[in-house]
């Protein structure tokens, strides 16, 4: 792999800002851009805040060192001048998505690999009419990506395996945990595991079977427990003598008849939505979100810690 560690960060809203905390701790030069000049102007301070609450729990070495890896570029062909690696952090949209990697690739190194962070827009449909589409790719994060390692990467079809070995590749060297969706499904892999248990969770809250705060009970201190460190697949592999073959043989018939039955697109719509709506006791109020966003974080941070120190021990 080229040692050229220098990257542009396109875009440095919530997920921008992380990215950039993520790369500077690591080493790497991060280049920042926005269109938005408040946004860009603010950037840097915030950012910095970050790696120092991230130095606080033992997950940057050096705050002060990694701040001064990072500046802010004049205009976007500044930011991506020289770089080995662009991240893209623009709005949903598929128009803007399409500008603005059309940009990116005349503007860009040719063997800059240029990905995007969006969550819910294949890479073929802004790629396609692009000289350098074999290096263009999806680089989905979770959100904050400063503290949730996972990295879903996934190319069009013309996205060349090399760009993707090569992107996997950087972001296992920069902390976070890399997955590859072989080919191009709508909402990736993250979001369609989410999507399953969200959708049966609004049924459940919204046919009354459970009140909604002891349906987050059951995920935070049921599920969710386990989940923090194995998979799906691992923790049924525990729960027969027989490992996976066995408890297929065991218990799927009965998940058979609940895939049969399982929740459709009309539980978010009226009126089970608003049943939903109307069971959770708490009013989003800037004040709470912004507590419960400051709360989330640190124990996010906290968990962070504990598996790298596992990792470790």
């Amino acid at each position: 792999m080229s040692n050229n560690k220098n990257v542009a960060i396109v875009g440095v809203g919530l997920i921008g800002r992380a990215w950039s905390a993520i790369f500077a701790r690591a080493g790497w030069n991060v280049r920042l851009t926005d269109p938005h000049a408040p946004t860009l102007k603010a950037a840097p301070g915030l950012i910095r805040d970050e790696l120092h609450a991230l130095n606080r729990h033992g997950l940057a070495d050096d705050p002060e060192g990694a701040a001064a890896r990072i500046t802010v570029a004049g205009s976007l062909a500044e930011a991506v001048k020289g770089v080995s690696f662009v991240q893209e952090n623009g709005p949903e949209k598929v128009e803007d998505k399409i500008a603005m990697f059309a940009e990116l690739d005349q503007l860009a190194p040719p063997d800059a690999l240029l990905v995007s962070s969006t969550s819910a827009i294949i890479a073929s449909r802004f790629t396609e009419n692009l000289k350098g589409r074999a290096r263009c790719l999806v680089g989905h994060p979770v959100n904050p990506p400063h503290l949730i390692p996972l990295v879903e990467l996934c190319g069009a079809p013309w996205t060349s395996p090399e760009s993707v070995s090569r992107a996997r590749e950087i972001y296992r060297e920069i902390g976070q945990v890399p997955v590859t969706v072989n080919r191009e499904i709508n909402g990736f892999v993250l979001n369609r595991l989410q999507g399953a248990l969200l959708a049966e969770a609004f049924r459940l809250v919204g046919e009354g079977y459970i009140s909604a705060e002891d349906l987050d009970y059951t995920v935070k201190d049921g599920l969710g427990t386990r989940w923090s460190f194995m998979g799906p697949l691992e923790t049924i592999e525990l729960n027969a003598p027989g490992g996976i073959p066995d408890y297929c043989a065991r218990y799927t018939g009965f998940y058979k008849e609940l895939a049969a039955a399982s929740a459709g697109p009309d539980v978010y719509t009226s009126p089970n939505a608003d049943r939903v709506i109307k069971a959770w006791p708490h009013q989003p109020t800037p004040e709470r979100i912004a507590k419960l966003t400051t709360w989330r974080n640190e124990r996010l941070a906290a968990l962070a810690a504990h598996k790298v120190n596992q990792k470790k021990s």
